[in-house]
């Protein structure tokens, strides 16, 4: 007896489902994947670059925004929760509810060990099928590491690669955030004591 193959979601039916669900899942073609849940050093480093982020920002017009926001990826056919992201300017949305940003500058992923092959290889690239997105940064939860892909005027993408002592430019929100901010606290508050 074989197995009867899983039924795709429309983009319509997942909308309707996530908003109604308590467990946050990202969408891929018809599939829907659980969020899993982050280490100590996962969620500190994102509530860092967060801050450090909305200092940075100030009255500049853009606001820095927190894993809640869902991020729509039309040419990719997805739906994700980055850990981070910013929008410049007025914010759209895919509908009335508010709650999937069209168009932000900039993402931040948090790597973690279930997720880094995917998120350095075709997260950045359908991030990279987003017009409106001319940074995707990606910080390690194991070591004070920042990359930065950066997309030129000539639509080509750069690497950057920051390290301790190092400031993080972030051409697409005009500011930098230091690698040594991002990381202050986060390997020292996570050593189990005795």
């Amino acid at each position: 007896m074989g197995v009867a193959p899983r039924r795709r979601l429309s983009p319509e039916e997942y909308l309707s489902l996530e908003r109604a669900s308590d467990v946050r899942h990202e969408y891929a073609g018809g599939e829907i994947f659980a969020m899993s849940v982050g280490t100590f050093e996962h969620s500190a480093v994102a509530a860092n670059i967060g801050r450090l982020l909305r200092n940075a920002l100030g009255d500049r017009g853009c606001t820095a925004l927190n894993s809640d926001m869902r991020i729509k990826i039309p040419a990719a056919h997805r739906y994700v929760y980055p850990d981070g992201s910013v929008v410049c300017g007025r914010p759209e949305f895919e509908d009335e509810r508010r709650d999937t940003l069209l168009n932000p500058v900039l993402v931040v992923e948090v790597l973690s060990e279930s997720s880094e092959a995917y998120d350095r290889g075709d997260k950045v690239a359908h991030y990279q099928t987003v017009s409106s997105i001319r940074e995707v940064v990606l910080a390690s939860q194991k070591a004070p590491r920042i990359e930065v892909f950066t997309r030129q005027a000539d639509e080509s993408w750069v690497l950057r690669v920051y390290g301790p002592g190092d400031g993080a430019a972030l051409s697409s929100v005009g500011c930098e955030i230091a690698v040594d901010d991002v990381y202050r606290g986060v390997f020292e508050a996570a050593v189990p004591t005795g």
